[in-house]
């Protein structure tokens, strides 16, 4: 585990990456911690165990609590559930909460945390691509309702987040592409070498051990760390990192959660870069890179599953929404991104129509 990278979110924790990075689960909690919750996805319970097995030789009292797969888990029934498990338990406000999964694991062991007694300590393993380079890092934790998702939730800073790359070499080749567009994202928003390993390598950057893979999730991390570190609860600066959100958040709601996060990221990416292409802010080679990088990694760059009319009633919900007024994140350049606020409909929806 000498082969470590730490990232620091300002100065409120670290990220660490590196292979078996998850054994060292106990040594960032408190030392305060008596109970802990387990919070992983029922499949994953072979990688749960080395983490439970490093609380329980500090001495900690472990609780174990499998919840449902990828969003299914992201329900406030499910949250109910977990917080009666730690009542009857008597976790107090010095215990703590691990997540060991994907997105949808942490946002839910984060908001599950953040509730409990208003607060108790969260420490993140994520499992997955999307889960290390996005979900995990910057405290933005919650569920889903009917109404759209992550409507309901909280800012919660972890006490450490630890990406174990050894947790990627039983991902599905399908999820962790779908992961790589929060990787692309973060190339087109602040990193341009992120795309340039992606152009040079895209065979690499799919296989879970090379180093090609290692450098973009470092990149995207230090992308999100330093984004989160000036602006903790998404006053402005970080909306940016919302980039192909708006769309990809209403194409979800539509399939009712059915499609993989970062395919919905990728549509919502080429839909943004449509958007800035016809208000003059990028020029077609920008537009047409959008598809070209997303293309290298087998990602959906166009759309047809659900007329505009659909969609809409889902994107004016979008939590950058103001009042009435959308606010869109769109390009100028590579690593230039600014808001576009109060886009007129007619433009919204040539740009819809150009994904199809």
């Amino acid at each position: 585990m000498s082969d470590v990278t730490t990232i620091p979110v300002g100065s409120d924790y670290e990220v660490l990456v590196g292979h078996g990075v998850s054994a060292r689960v106990a040594s960032v909690l408190p030392d305060t911690v008596t109970r802990v919750l387990v919070v992983h996805g029922h499949p994953l319970a072979a990688l749960a165990r080395p983490v439970i097995a490093a609380l329980e030789e500090r001495g900690l009292e472990v609780h174990v609590a499998p919840v449902p797969d990828a969003e299914a888990a992201k329900s406030v029934e499910v949250a109910a559930g977990l917080w009666a498990r730690m009542g009857r338990a008597g976790f107090t406000r010095s215990d703590a909460v691990v997540a060991v999964g994907g997105g949808s694991v942490t946002d839910l062991g984060g908001w599950v945390a953040a509730a409990w007694l208003r607060g108790v300590a969260v420490v993140h393993v994520p499992t997955t691509v999307l889960g290390m380079v996005d979900a995990a890092v910057g405290g933005k934790t919650g569920v889903n309702t009917a109404e759209g998702k992550n409507l309901v939730g909280a800012f919660h800073m972890p006490a450490a987040v630890l990406c174990d790359l050894d947790h990627l070499a039983s991902l599905p080749s399908a999820d962790l592409a779908a992961g790589l567009a929060e990787v692309v994202k973060g190339g087109f928003i602040a990193d341009p070498r992120i795309l340039e390993v992606i152009e040079a390598d895209a065979n690499g950057v799919q296989e879970p051990s090379s180093p090609a893979l290692r450098e973009v999730i470092e990149r995207k991390i230090a992308v999100k760390a330093k984004v989160v570190a000036a602006d903790l609860r998404e006053s402005h600066l970080r909306e940016v990192l919302n980039y192909g959100h708006t769309l990809a958040h209403a194409i979800e709601h539509h399939e009712h959660y059915r499609m993989r996060h970062g395919e919905a990221v990728a549509i919502g990416m080429v839909y943004a870069a449509e958007i800035a292409h016809r208000t003059g802010r990028i020029d077609a080679a920008l537009l047409e890179r959008h598809r070209y990088v997303l293309g290298l990694l087998g990602l959906p760059t166009s759309y047809s599953g659900a007329g505009f009319d659909e969609l809409l009633d889902a994107l004016r919900r979008d939590k950058k929404t103001r009042g009435s007024t959308l606010r869109l994140v769109v390009l100028d350049d590579v690593a230039e991104p600014v808001r576009l606020e109060g886009p007129a409909e007619e433009l919204l929806r040539e740009a819809y129509a150009a994904l199809a």
